[in-house]
């Protein structure tokens, strides 16, 4: 496995500042955002495509701070009800493939997307409950009609340009959100689609990570390492929906943290080393989105913990057997 860092958070520096910054940090590869809700910070891809030198500008950032690209990323809504938006996303998403391409990279992350609940809605509808009947109805059409069409269209584009892994995050509010739904819509579109699998939307909703490590097996494609901490004591009130806004930390259910903060080494341990039993070994990548502390303090300390419970050698055989 190797140590990556989503550079997102660090987008008030250059390019060349996060890298040195990173590379000093022991960290081994960096997924780049380049589209989409991550922004564009460090890397828009269509201006890239326009012009090749800032790919070679940025292959030689990389060499010189020893430093390998772990994945793109590029979150979206691509089936937004909204065509225009569901437009821009489409096309943030299509511009990192062929960026990709130019990079060699194989991997890019995303989000499955959630449309309305019908063709005349103007805004996502994110089902969560079999009845009334209108719900199963909407789910049918949100999944027959516009998500499986449009993500078997979009997976061969990906196949065409060399990316062979498209990694669903799965997020709430969005038609993937777990594992079941992560293998339906593999089932239905084909095996480039697979999982960035981040604990931290599973811990929330009760998911057992290593539960779902052993699930999903060979179809995880990339793997976000940030914690969850559920707040016993709000939820034992109000359950673990909840729509607060992030900042109000001290009133949610549960609030977003620094790997360690909501769970302990073992637990993170063994994550590590159900990714390896399931043939694993590509990037572990921190995604900073800590209220409680700094961009600097809450990834310090999140490199500190990774590189304590991650596997980064070769195994080889069992010498004692």
């Amino acid at each position: 496995m190797k140590l990556s860092v989503f550079a997102v958070l660090l987008a008030e520096k250059s390019f060349d500042e996060a890298c040195k910054y990173l590379a000093e940090a022991g960290v081994q590869a960096v997924e780049i955002g380049c589209g989409g809700f991550p922004g564009k910070a460090h890397c828009d891809a269509k201006d890239f495509l326009a012009h090749p030198e800032k790919i070679e500008e940025m292959k030689e950032t990389l060499k010189k701070y020893n430093l390998e690209i772990a994945a793109l990323s590029t979150h979206g809504n691509p089936v937004h009800p909204n065509k225009e938006i569901a437009q821009q996303f489409h096309e943030d998403f299509e511009n990192a493939v062929l960026l990709a391409e130019k990079l060699g990279v194989n991997t890019v992350v995303t989000f499955s997307g959630c449309p309305g609940g019908s063709p005349e809605d103007k805004t996502p509808n994110w089902v969560t409950c079999p009845w009334p009947d209108d719900f199963s109805e909407i789910l049918k059409y949100q999944w027959d009609e516009v998500l499986i069409p449009y993500w078997k269209k979009t997976v061969e584009f990906a196949k065409a340009h060399g990316v062979t892994k498209v990694a669903l995050e799965m997020h709430p509010g969005f038609c993937v959100y777990n594992p079941e739904t992560l293998l339906k819509l593999r089932a239905a579109v084909g095996d480039v689609i697979g999982a960035n699998f981040d604990p931290s939307h599973l811990f929330w909703q009760g998911i057992d990570p290593v539960a779902a490590i052993r699930k999903l097996g060979d179809a995880i494609y990339f793997f976000h390492a940030k914690d969850t901490k559920v707040d016993e004591i709000n939820t034992a009130v109000n359950g673990v929906l909840d729509t607060k806004h992030y900042g109000d930390e001290i009133n949610r259910s549960w609030i977003f943290r620094s790997v360690g903060y909501g769970h302990a080494h073992q637990v993170w341990k063994d994550m590590m080393s159900n990714l390896r039993m399931v043939g694993y070994d590509g990037c572990v990548s921190i995604e900073h989105e800590d209220s409680l502390m700094s961009a600097n303090e809450g990834l310090m300390k999140a490199i500190a913990m990774l590189k304590d419970v991650m596997m980064f050698e070769n195994f080889g055989g069992m010498w004692w057997a």
